[in-house]
C-alpha cells in the first residue's frame, strides 16, 4: 500500500471517528471534510471507496445502531430516542429505522430482548446489515 493511500485511509479514519462520536450532532459533509483535509466532493467519493457506504449513509446507520440499544435497553419513548440520536423529526427516523432494520421501532422494542451480553457483542450479533 503506498504512502498516499495509508495517508487518504488515516483522513478518512479520523472523519469517520468524529462521526461515531459527534452522532447525535448535527455533521455536514463540509464539516466532515474539513477535518479529513480534503474537499467535500472528494471526501464523498474516497469514504464511500474506502468504507463501501456514503458519509450520510453511514451515519444514520450509526444513528440507528444507537436507537436499537436504547429502544432494547431503556423505556424510553421512540420520541425520545429519536430526537437522542440526533434526527430532526419521528418520521424521518421511523423511515430510517424500517429501511435499515426491517422493521419500525416500535416493532423493534415488542420483538428486541434485553441480553446480559456486554454491549460490544450485542452490537456485533444486531449490526443491520442494510
Amino acid at each position: 500500500m503506498s504512502r498516499a493511500v495509508e495517508e487518504s485511509n488515516r483522513r478518512m479514519l479520523r472523519a469517520r471517528d468524529a462521526m461515531d462520536r459527534g452522532y447525535a450532532r448535527p455533521l455536514d459533509v463540509a464539516a466532515l471534510a474539513r477535518i479529513a483535509h480534503v474537499s467535500p466532493t472528494h471526501f464523498t467519493r474516497t469514504f464511500r471507496a474506502t468504507f463501501g457506504e456514503t458519509p450520510h449513509r453511514y451515519l444514520q446507520r450509526r444513528r440507528v445502531e444507537r436507537a436499537m440499544f436504547l429502544l432494547r435497553e431503556t423505556g424510553r419513548s421512540v420520541t425520545d430516542v429519536c430526537f437522542e440520536v440526533g434526527f430532526g423529526s419521528l418520521g424521518t427516523f421511523s423511515r430510517t429505522f424500517r429501511a435499515i432494520v426491517g422493521r419500525s421501532p416500535r416493532e423493534y422494542r415488542a420483538r428486541a430482548v434485553r441480553s446480559g451480553a456486554p454491549t460490544c457483542f450485542t452490537m456485533a450479533w444486531t449490526r443491520p446489515v442494510g
